[in-house]
């Protein structure tokens, strides 16, 4: 069947497997939060942890892996660090995710308000 198709094309096997480590760095709610709320914007570990209701030990811990993964910066200034999304890649894709997760909800029929925040609350495109 595939053989009709001449313009197929896979994904090389390092391209799947980045991909899946992405997707697997994004399968966790508070990490989804904490992206969502650096592409509005670099923050500290303290307020995230305020913005997604996570302890700051734990937002330290999700940053560490997701900074490792390649989708958040940090910057330091003095004793502080400073986190913001790695680059418009990150947003695409969670943007996309999240777009997804709305479309998905109103398929199935759910009448919650959530999915009418996420909408008013897509944060700006990022500049460059």
């Amino acid at each position: 069947m595939h053989e009709d198709l001449p313009d197929l094309t896979m994904p090389h096997d390092d391209q799947a497997q980045l991909a899946a480590e992405t997707f697997r760095m994004l399968a966790d709610p508070t990490r989804v939060k904490l992206l969502w709320a650096l592409l509005q914007g670099e923050s500290s570990v303290s307020c995230l942890a305020d913005l997604a209701g996570a302890t700051p030990t734990s937002v330290s811990q999700h940053l560490a892996k997701l900074r490792l993964a390649g989708l958040v910066r940090a910057r330091r200034e003095g004793t502080y660090v400073y986190y913001t999304a790695a680059n418009t890649h990150v947003h695409a894709l969670l943007a996309e995710a999240l777009s997804h997760a709305e479309h998905a909800d109103s398929d199935l029929g759910s009448e919650g308000s959530h999915r009418h925040a996420l909408s008013a609350a897509a944060p700006p495109e990022p500049a460059g």
